[in-house]
C-alpha cells in the first residue's frame, strides 16, 4: 500500500488548530469563505520567507538569489518576492512583464528559453532586461534586432555544459540538450566574437533540478566552477556575472528527507577560495520550486464517496485539471502519491482502510490519491495535498474538460 511521506518531512512547515490547517494563520474554512470557493490553493508567506532565510543562513553572503518565475507565477506572490530576493529569472514575455510590473531594477531580471521568438527578443531587447542567448542564431538574431533599434541587447550566453547532474532530478545539461550553447562550441566562439555589437555580461550554467543529493550537488557546482573558470579565460572582455543554476530539491515522496544546505554552503565557500576571478563577480544561484512548494497547499472538499467492489473511492471537486504534477502526469514515470491528508482532522490516526481520493474528469488519470490510509474521510470533509506551492496552476490543463479553474491566494 502507498503509505504519505512521514511527518517530519510534510507537515511541520503548517500550524493546526482544532484539527485544520493554518495557511497564514487562517484555517481552510476561513479560506473558502475569502475566496467563496470550495476548491483552492493558498500559499503561505511566511514559509516562503522561511525557505528564503534558510538559504541565506548557509549560502555563501557573496552569492545572490533569484526566483524563477516558472515555479510559480501567481502575481501576488511574484509582487512580494519582489522584496525578498536580488533578482528574477523568467522564461516567457508574459512572465518578463509581470517581473518588471513588480519593481524589480531589470538589469536583475534574466530571461531564459530554448526557442525564444524574435518578439520576445526584441522585447526582451527594449525593456533592458538580459537575454541568455541559447543558440548561435538567437545571437544573431539579438544583435540584429538590437541594430535595428539602436539598442544593444544585453547578453548571457546560456551553457549546455559537457557534465551531467548526478543521481536522482530532472536533467537539464549534459549531452544533447534543446537548452544552452554546448560547451565545447561556445569555447570555440568566445574569442572571436564581436563584442561592441551587445552589452555582454557573463554565463548561466544551468545543470538541472529537483535534486536531494547533497554529493550530486556539490559535484555539479564543482564542475560549474571549472567549467566557468574556463570560459572566463576563453573571454576577450569583463564577465561580469555567472548564474550557477539552482537544482536544490524538495521531498515529495516516501523516503525522501528535506535538502541539508550546510555541507552544500560549507563546499561553495571552498570554490570561492579555489577560484578568485569568481569570487570578485557577481554570482547567482537561481531557484524556484526550493522557495516556494512546501509554502502551498490544494485543498478540494471530498463530495463523494462510494464502494467499488470492495474498494472506496472519495469524489472530489478537485483534479488533474488543477494540480497535473499530483497526478503523476508532470515529469513521473511511475506514479507516486505527493503527501496528502483529510485537512479538518489533522493529529487523529489514520484509518486502516486504503481508499483513493479521484476528481470529477471522465478519465482514469484523474487521481488525487492512490491506494492511501487517511483519517475517516467523509462527504464534507477537506482533502489538502501538501507540496503543492510549484507547478499548480499554470502547469495544468485546467481548460480540460471544460471544469471551473482553480483560484489561489497568498496569506
Amino acid at each position: 500500500m502507498a503509505k504519505p511521506a512521514p511527518v517530519h518531512t510534510i507537515m511541520d512547515q503548517f500550524e493546526v488548530s482544532e484539527q485544520q490547517i493554518l495557511v497564514g494563520g487562517k484555517n481552510l474554512d476561513l479560506i473558502s469563505a475569502i475566496l467563496d470557493k470550495p476548491v483552492f490553493y493558498a500559499y503561505d508567506q511566511a514559509i516562503v520567507k522561511k525557505q528564503i532565510a534558510l538559504f541565506h543562513q548557509h549560502m555563501p553572503s557573496t552569492i545572490k538569489l533569484h526566483y524563477a518565475i516558472k515555479a510559480n507565477p501567481y502575481p501576488a506572490l511574484v509582487q512580494a518576492m519582489r522584496d525578498w530576493v536580488a533578482g528574477f529569472d523568467v522564461a516567457s514575455q508574459k512572465e518578463m512583464l509581470l517581473a518588471i510590473q513588480t519593481g524589480m531594477p531589470v538589469e536583475d531580471i534574466s530571461f531564459a528559453g530554448p526557442s525564444k521568438q524574435e518578439s520576445e527578443i526584441k522585447a526582451a531587447i527594449c525593456a533592458g532586461v538580459t537575454l541568455h542567448v541559447e543558440s548561435e542564431l538567437e545571437l544573431s538574431r539579438a544583435i540584429s534586432i538590437g541594430q535595428n533599434l539602436g539598442i544593444k541587447p544585453i547578453v548571457a550566453f546560456r551553457v549546455n555544459p559537457a557534465f551531467e547532474l548526478k543521481a536522482s532530478g530532472m536533467k537539464m545539461g549534459g549531452g544533447p540538450k534543446q537548452f544552452g550553447i554546448d560547451e565545447e562550441r561556445l569555447l570555440e566562439l568566445l574569442p572571436a566574437l564581436d563584442y561592441t555589437t551587445m552589452s555582454f555580461r557573463g554565463f548561466h550554467i544551468y545543470w538541472g533540478s529537483q535534486n536531494l543529493k547533497v554529493e550530486a550537488i556539490q559535484d555539479a557546482h564543482n564542475n560549474t566552477f571549472a567549467l566557468a573558470q574556463k570560459l572566463i579565460d576563453a573571454t576577450p572582455v569583463e564577465v561580469k556575472t555567472v548564474n550557477i543554476g539552482g537544482g536544490f530539491g524538495i521531498p515529495y515522496f516516501a523516503g525522501e528527507e528535506r535538502l541539508d544546505l550546510t555541507p552544500i554552503g560549507t563546499n561553495l565557500r571552498h570554490l570561492l577560495d579555489t577560484y578568485p576571478q569568481l569570487a570578485a563577480i557577481e554570482l547567482i544561484i537561481e531557484l524556484g520550486r526550493f522557495l516556494v512548494a512546501e509554502a502551498g497547499i490544494y485543498a478540494s472538499k471530498i463530495t463523494d464517496k462510494k464502494v467499488s467492489r470492495g474498494h472506496t473511492y472519495l469524489m472530489t471537486n478537485g483534479g488533474l485539471h488543477h494540480h497535473l504534477s499530483n497526478s503523476g502526469n508532470f515529469g513521473q514515470v511511475i506514479r507516486k502519491n505527493y503527501p496528502v491528508a483529510i485537512g479538518n482532522k489533522m493529529g487523529a490516526d489514520s484509518s486502516s482502510e486504503a481508499v483513493t481520493a479521484v476528481g470529477p474528469l471522465c478519465t482514469p488519470l484523474d487521481t488525487l490519491a492512490d491506494k492511501m490510509h487517511l483519517t475517516d474521510p467523509q462527504i464534507g470533509d477537506w482533502l489538502v495535498v501538501f507540496q503543492s506551492g510549484a507547478y499548480g496552476p499554470t502547469a495544468s490543463p485546467q481548460d480540460f474538460l471544460g471544469h471551473p479553474h482553480v483560484h489561489e491566494i497568498l496569506l
